[in-house]
């Protein structure tokens, strides 16, 4: 199998040139020695032939040397040349046994390199048709038959050994490029991997320095600036819980595992972030230092969200804890309170009635508290959010039949106000059903004389939902918290009704899930109004 000159790897290629290039020029100067006379040689010396011989290989491996061969043709016609050179200067100068004999290795050598065994074989063919037809033109000369067989036999030998190391050593350099490019490949794809993972992963060297990150590193740290050659700690200042300085590259080494911290922060951009800093040495597979003198990998992670959702969690646990702690212990006291005076008949039934009326009230307002906070966690988790066609008159009227009794008797009067049509909404029917209780619920509770109203107006393609009151209404200071969870107005017409605080909140969170904004208008000691606008089926279709 051949292969083109320009297959020839660059060095060898120079190496072969140079060659080329230095040993015409060395015969040509033994060729002088010997005519004149200052070194012998079995072969009769020409002095003319000498420079027809010399002169033209001279130019050859200027030309050659200058001229690198572009192709297989033209690589061909100078191999061919120089093996042609070869053997004149063999026949007509030194003969085969001189001492320069194994400089014919080189053609060898070109031969294979340039054309694999196909040129190697016919450079040895060359060299023996030299053989022999040095012999025939001295075969009366004695005992030159054995020396010429010598010098054949000793220069085929190192030359097929130099070929054969070249060989091995060409075998070694393929294999050695596979490993590279294979380990180029599986380097890219894991840099592919890395870098298309949302975690900032950061390498460093054994003091700390970074010498590879990912782009989510420039991400979390919100730059642009390279990071490789910075010191870790210069480029993330890290605190710990109690606001100390976290110096990280201390803590790796000292590290001997994997290492899990959440409990750190570090303000970047004028924000502070809490971070999850997950960090461990790394050791090559022959390395059994675990010091981390391979260096250190460190994987960076945003959980300043998730962190405040914990803070959350505990704050509203807190809260509710509390809130409920109050009227359990009222009911468990008047109940007991009860147990105890109906052993003694000195206790009126309408003492007895009135306990147990307060405990009863307590209890509903448990129910009414885990009723709302039912709803929230509904709300939250999208339980029942799957939008479906609803009737709108047919709610509103279904709804002013569930609580106009409560209305009644609280001598309020409950009138509707609707459109003489009204499209269908595509919502979350137990969303959109439980918002609007939320509104007409809270109007009949802080609402003493006057009236409700509800109304449902289509307004092109949407339809505008309102529940007005003629209630105690909210005062401007009051307006700014009302949505905020368990907050209750210091009015003490909001105290007598024993609320939850709830109501609102969840009110803002069962908008959210409808997709809609709450709007609200309010007077002290004149009412309030609550309503939101929400899209028709009929537009949701366009």
């Amino acid at each position: 199998m051949s292969q083109g000159g320009v297959n020839v790897n660059q060095r060898t290629a120079r190496i072969i040139r140079f060659a080329g290039f230095l040993i015409p020029i060395v015969l040509a100067f033994y060729c002088v020695l010997l005519q004149t006379g200052i070194l012998e040689s079995a072969s009769h010396v020409d002095g003319i032939l000498g420079y027809i011989i010399n002169i033209p290989w001279l130019l050859l491996g200027i030309y050659q040397f200058l001229v690198p061969a572009m192709s297989r043709r033209s690589a061909a016609l100078q191999l061919i040349a120089y093996h042609v050179f070869a053997t004149l200067y063999v026949f007509f100068i030194a003969g085969f046994n001189s001492p320069f004999i194994y400089t014919w290795m080189i053609l060898f050598l070109a031969g294979y390199a340039y054309f694999s065994y196909d040129g190697l074989r016919l450079s040895i063919l060359a060299f023996f048709g030299a053989a022999i037809g040095d012999v025939l033109l001295h075969l009366d000369t004695p005992g030159y038959f054995v020396g010429n067989l010598l010098a054949m036999l000793g220069t085929l030998i190192v030359g097929i050994i130099a070929v054969t190391i070249g060989q091995a050593q060409e075998v070694d350099r393929d294999e050695l490029s596979r490993s590279k490019a294979e380990e180029i490949l599986q380097r890219d794809r894991i840099l592919t991997i890395v870098n298309n993972l949302a975690d900032a992963i950061l390498s460093t060297d054994k003091n700390g320095t970074i010498q590879v990150y990912n782009a989510a590193s420039l991400g979390l740290l919100d730059t642009n600036t390279g990071l490789n050659g910075r010191a870790i700690d210069d480029v993330v200042k890290l605190v710990d819980a109690d606001g100390k300085p976290f110096k990280l590259a201390q803590h790796l080494r000292a590290a001997r595992s994997v290492e899990n911290r959440d409990d750190l922060s570090a303000h970047i951009s004028g924000e502070r972030l809490h971070l999850s800093v997950i960090y461990s040495p790394i050791r090559s597979t022959d390395s059994h230092d675990e010091s981390g003198k391979d260096g250190y990998i460190v994987i960076l992670r945003d959980i300043t969200k998730q962190k405040s959702l914990e803070e959350e969690r505990d704050e509203f646990i807190s809260v509710v804890s509390h809130e409920l702690r109050t009227p359990i212990t009222i009911a468990e006291g008047t109940l007991s309170n009860v147990q105890v005076m109906m052993g003694r008949n000195d206790i009126s039934k309408t003492t007895l009635v009135d306990n147990v009326t307060l405990a009863h009230e307590q209890i509903l307002f448990l129910a009414k508290m885990v009723n709302d906070l039912s709803t929230l966690s509904r709300a939250e988790r999208g339980v029942a959010d799957t939008p479906e066609s609803i009737d709108v008159k047919a709610m509103v009227h279904d709804l002013y039949n569930e609580y106009a009794p409560q209305a009644g008797a609280k001598g309020l009067h409950f009138n509707l106000d609707l459109s003489p049509r009204l499209s269908p909404v595509m919502a979350s029917r137990l969303y959109l059903k439980e918002l609007l209780q939320n509104f007409v619920t809270n109007a009949i509770k802080y609402t003493k004389t006057g009236e409700i109203i509800v109304s449902a107006q289509q307004v092109g393609d949407t339809i505008e939902f309102k529940v007005k009151d003629t209630g105690i209404g909210i005062s401007k200071s009051d307006q700014a918290h009302i949505y905020e969870k368990f907050y209750r107005s210091e009015d003490y017409r909001t105290r007598e009704t024993g609320g939850t605080g709830l109501g609102l909140y969840v009110a803002t969170k069962l908008a959210k899930k409808l997709g809609v904004h709450i709007e609200m208008t309010s007077r002290l000691n004149h009412g309030s109004s609550f309503g939101f606008t929400i899209q028709t089926q009929e537009d949701e279709t366009q």
